[in-house]
Order: C-alpha cells, then sequence, then structure tokens
C-alpha cells in the first residue's frame, strides 16, 4: 500500500522519542505509564523496535495489520491484556476455536526474543502486544496514539475462558454493547473497535447463516443487499464447508487501509458479520456509523484512544515477565 509512508514513518519515529511525562489516560503510576520502558532496556528503544518490527512485515504483507489489531483485541478480552493468548500447549486460549485463525503470534514473538537478548525479561509480551497493534493501526493509516505501557504477562491461558468470554460474529448488538461496557468501553467505543473490520477477511462458516438460513428463516437476511449475497453464494456454496473468505470491507481498493469505508458499507448492506450489519440499523449505534461514514476523520482520530482504553483492560503492574519467549511460563 503505496502512501506516502517516509513522511509518515518519520513522523511516528519523532513521536516514539517523546514520552509525554504526566500523560496519563485511565490508571496510572510509576510502574504503569506513557513511556514505561524509557532507560530500562540500554541503549534500546523499546517502542522503537516494536515499530521497526511490525513495519518489516507488513511490508512484506499488508494483512499485518488485520492480525495485530485481532490478536490484541483476542488478548485483552481473555483475562485482560497480559498476553495469556500467546502461551503454548494443551487446552491453552491459542487452543480455542476462535482463536484458531488468529495470526501475529510470529510476530510478537520475535520482538520479545530479540529484546530479551538485551534486557531479559524487562519488557512484557503483553506490552509488545498493545504496541504491535498501535504499530499496524498506523500503517493502515489511522492516527498515532500513545499508550501506557508497564504491563505484566499473567500466568494462566485457558481455552474455556476464550470460548466463553470471545464474542461470536452472531451477538446481537444491544448484548455486544452490554459486554463492551463490562470493560470500560463505552458505545462508540465499540463501534469504533468493531471498525477495525475496515481491514481483515472472515471464512464462509462465520456468515453462510445469513446467505441460506437466516435465523432458522430457510431464506438469506433481507438485510444484506442483492448484489452481496449473489457474490458471496458463489464464494460460499451451501454446505461445502469452504475454507474461502472475504474482505471484512467491501470497498474495492481499501481492504487493508484504515479508513470509514466499512461504515459506508454497512450502510449500504454489505456487512459480512452479522454484529457488523446490525450497527447499521441499531438505534444506539446507526448515528455513531453514520458520522463516521460521512467524515474519514472522525474514524482515523476516535479508534486510537479506543484501543487504548482496550488496553487498560485486566491490566497487571505486579509480578514477573515472562523471559526469552513468549510462548511459555518460565520464571
Amino acid at each position: 500500500m503505496a502512501r506516502g509512508k517516509s513522511s509518515t514513518v518519520g513522523l511516528a519515529l519523532g513521536l516514539l522519542l517523546m514520552t509525554l511525562v504526566g500523560e496519563c489516560y485511565g490508571q496510572c503510576s510509576d510502574k504503569f505509564k506513557v513511556g514505561y520502558y524509557e532507560g530500562k532496556c540500554g541503549k534500546y528503544d523499546v517502542e522503537a523496535v516494536v515499530f521497526h518490527v511490525v513495519k518489516k512485515y507488513y511490508l512484506q504483507d499488508p494483512d499485518t495489520i488485520a492480525d495485530l489489531i485481532r490478536l490484541n483485541f483476542h488478548d485483552c478480552f481473555v483475562r485482560g491484556c497480559d498476553a495469556s493468548i500467546m502461551i503454548e500447549g494443551e487446552g491453552t486460549e491459542k487452543t480455542a476455536s476462535p482463536n484458531l485463525s488468529v495470526a501475529g503470534y510470529d510476530i510478537v514473538e520475535e520482538i520479545k526474543v530479540y529484546l530479551d537478548q538485551y534486557c531479559p525479561g524487562v519488557v512484557s509480551c503483553a506490552d509488545i502486544i498493545v504496541l504491535a497493534a498501535r504499530a499496524a493501526t498506523f500503517f493502515g493509516g489511522a492516527y498515532w496514539y500513545n499508550v501506557e505501557t508497564g504491563r505484566k504477562d499473567g500466568n494462566v491461558s485457558l481455552a474455556i475462558d476464550a470460548e466463553q468470554g470471545l464474542p461470536s460474529p452472531r451477538i446481537p448488538v444491544s448484548a455486544a454493547i452490554q459486554l463492551f461496557s463490562g470493560y470500560g468501553l463505552d458505545t462508540p467505543d465499540f463501534v469504533y473497535l468493531l471498525g477495525c473490520h475496515t481491514v481483515g477477511t472472515a471464512h464462509c462458516d462465520k456468515f453462510e447463516d445469513r446467505l441460506y438460513n437466516f435465523q432458522n428463516s430457510g431464506k438469506p437476511d433481507p438485510a444484506m443487499s442483492p448484489k452481496l449475497l449473489y457474490s458471496l453464494q458463489k464464494k460460499c456454496p451451501r454446505g461445502a464447508n469452504s475454507n474461502n473468505q472475504d474482505f471484512l470491507d467491501q470497498t474495492k481498493g481499501s481492504e487493508f487501509k484504515m479508513d470509514n469505508g466499512f461504515f459506508k458499507r454497512i450502510l449500504e448492506g454489505e456487512g459480512l458479520l452479522q454484529v457488523d450489519q446490525e450497527l447499521a440499523y441499531h438505534p444506539e449505534t446507526r448515528p455513531i456509523v453514520v458520522r463516521a461514514a460521512e467524515d474519514e476523520k472522525v474514524f482515523l482520530a476516535k479508534i486510537g484512544p479506543a484501543m487504548r482504553k482496550m488496553g487498560l483492560i485486566g491490566v497487571i503492574t505486579e509480578g514477573k515477565n515472562r523471559v526469552g519467549t513468549c510462548k511459555k511460563v518460565n520464571y
């Protein structure tokens, strides 16, 4: 995606060198603040290292944007932002069905291994996930935002927690609003975080019921545009157990951009997931969707603060970090 990256990357690197002393969003202390890692890893700027590694992967594959944002969400919504999703083994979160298609683990692991050569156990896997997601949103075109660091890694990872805690793509909007509220995220936060579906894809099994048997009606979802319905029925034949997938944002040419195309498309009945499409019609979310669709700057400015608030879920500031790897608890 060629978007004048030399100037924007320069801007981001300039921001990485700035520590906003005293700035706090939510809880704040010497153990958890913006710029926590300054001077804690020798000559290495921890946030700059994360930024550069993510940049390397992004230039190889723009899907990196969606991968890291989704990894961040799936971690924070289960036991909080503690990198429990990274732990490998039988019955861990990584093995849960909602996480089988999650990617980006290798990027976080590479950053952890690199940093631990110079400051073992200092930088948490939990912070790396949050910082990597921030870099990903920036490379997608969203505005830069500051994040608190100082999280410690969790040492418990259970598949059942992910199975029960992660929302289904068919969750009603009212239930999703309530779920997000329980994590300190208000309705606009919910809408903008779901707006991250402006990047990424979904497999046929996540929306096949909308194509053929919506809510056991024996018919397609009437909210889906006929054009999209025809296209998806070709891509996802009924009962074929297809491994095919399609872009969550049906805006041609912006599939890897953090823009407002997603909001425009769901207003036209072109949302793949049921919960995405319902955003356009639910009375509590429609005004937010309409505003974001009308002014691209709204989403670009709001997604950062929403991601930052999500990064406050279940933060651990006492304890130890994993050493040398994010894959296992080894302290």
